[in-house]
């Protein structure tokens, strides 16, 4: 089994948001790796990683980054492959702000998708439907996912249909 997704983040301390990422591949049983790379602490190895991941059959890179959070974007000058950023409120954030922008604001010619702060079910969900324009197994499993997200929706409204209150007239 390949690698079709790579989730990479600045350092193991962003682990703890990007396994929410990792448990909804699993979930849709899209295989993927998981690495730490640093855009500033090892720049030569984020070099290699993004001119070599494409030939290795990774379909869509999601990087995560707190900070200054310049991974996204230094692997997404590297490479043709679609590039998800996950800005990370880290414990030298400036409330997460600095990591958005720093995803956000791509220059021309070099875009990040970029999910919300800590987002990084949003970008697997994002990745897997990537994937799904080229893999009708991987669409019909984001379909039926979407699907579960709208019954819940559903089911709550009939449990808040149950509440009695004075005034409340639905």
């Amino acid at each position: 089994m390949k690698a079709r997704v790579s989730i990479i983040m600045g350092s193991t301390s962003d682990l703890k948001i990007m396994e929410a990422a990792a448990k909804f591949l699993d979930d849709m049983e899209i295989p993927y790796e998981i690495n730490a790379l640093s855009a500033h602490r090892v720049p030569e190895k984020v070099v290699e990683f993004a001119k070599g991941a494409a030939g290795r059959g990774i379909e869509v890179v999601i990087a995560g980054a707190g900070g200054a959070a310049h991974l996204p974007g230094v692997i997404a000058a590297l490479t043709p492959l679609p590039v998800i950023g996950v800005p990370i409120k880290s414990s030298n954030s400036v409330d997460g702000w600095d990591s958005i922008l720093s995803i956000l604001q791509m220059p021309g010619g070099i875009p990040v998708a970029t999910v919300a702060l800590d987002g990084a079910l949003n970008a697997a969900i994002l990745a897997a439907q990537i994937i799904a324009t080229g893999d009708k197994e991987i669409k019909a499993k984001v379909a039926e996912y979407k699907s579960q997200l709208a019954k819940k929706i559903e089911k709550a409204n009939a449990e808040l249909a149950e509440i009695k209150r004075p005034f409340k007239v639905n």
